[in-house]
């Protein structure tokens, strides 16, 4: 699991968004490009879902990402935001459906309805607010009850512009992740723009890779069963000739009525 902190934040605003940039840690193993959030084309779609208690700037982390913009008054969420995030991926287009929960426990019971058939969930935090940190372990326990259970989890802890006030230290941030075997563990700002991009382009990676796994696996089985059928065929033809040279053996010269 790769732990992508330091990576820069890309200019979404860039022509050429591939990971090659000298002299930087890269966040992605593969080439991409980062495409319009209204890019209609696509090989592959997933749902995902950013989950936390109201007012760690789940929102904001999204909005960011996707638009490139923050704004300083964001309202609270209520019910849920729809966002997309295109990106290409060794010439495969990406396409992250994203559901932006809101957090108020007025709507717990609504946003449990949006964690079936995810493919992955964004776990955020505010590194100011305890409370929210605390909260992260009943965010997972909801999660793992209402998800798929290959659900992939990233955990986030946002707003690092705030440092003079943290409140949990990347440590502890750490530690949630490792005992927990979540997916990804990530300090970001909205604010700054500090990885707000990153982490759905890992996303996107995860994602992919798991597809090629998928394909792979898919693959070998086809050529198992090609190699079983073979197998059976061969065995079945070499039983019907020793069959044949047996009753072959058998036969002697006089044992047939018409043989005079």
């Amino acid at each position: 699991m790769t732990d992508i902190n330091d990576v820069p934040k890309f200019d979404s605003n860039s022509e050429n968004k591939t990971n090659e940039t000298s002299n930087s840690p890269q966040p992605l193993k593969y080439k991409y490009e980062i495409l319009p959030e209204d890019y209609t084309n696509f090989d592959l779609s997933y749902k995902l879902i950013v989950i936390g208690d109201s007012g760690v700037g789940k929102s904001c982390l999204t909005n960011n990402a996707v638009k490139n913009v923050f704004e300083e008054a964001y309202n609270a969420t209520v019910g849920f935001e729809f966002f997309t995030f295109n990106v290409r991926i060794c010439e495969k287009v990406v396409k992250l459906q994203i559901w932006d929960t809101c957090g108020q426990e007025l709507y717990r019971s609504l946003i449990t309805n949006f964690y079936r058939n995810s493919s992955l969930a964004i776990m955020v935090y505010a590194i100011n607010a305890k409370e929210s940190f605390e909260n992260v372990e009943m965010w997972l326990r909801e999660l793992r009850t209402h998800s798929n259970p290959d659900v992939k989890v990233f955990l986030i802890g946002n707003k690092i512009d705030l440092e003079k006030e943290r409140e949990i230290t990347r440590e502890e941030g750490e530690k949630f992740y490792r005992d927990n075997k979540l997916n990804l563990f990530m300090e970001a700002s909205a604010k700054a723009g500090i990885n707000t991009q990153n982490i759905f382009l890992k996303a996107a990676e995860i994602l992919y890779d798991d597809h090629l796994k998928y394909l792979q696996k898919k693959k070998e089985n086809k050529e198992d069963d090609n190699s079983t059928s073979e197998s059976h065929s061969e065995f079945e033809n070499k039983s019907t000739k020793i069959k044949r040279e047996d009753f072959n053996d058998k036969k002697k010269p006089g044992c047939c009525l018409f043989n005079l």
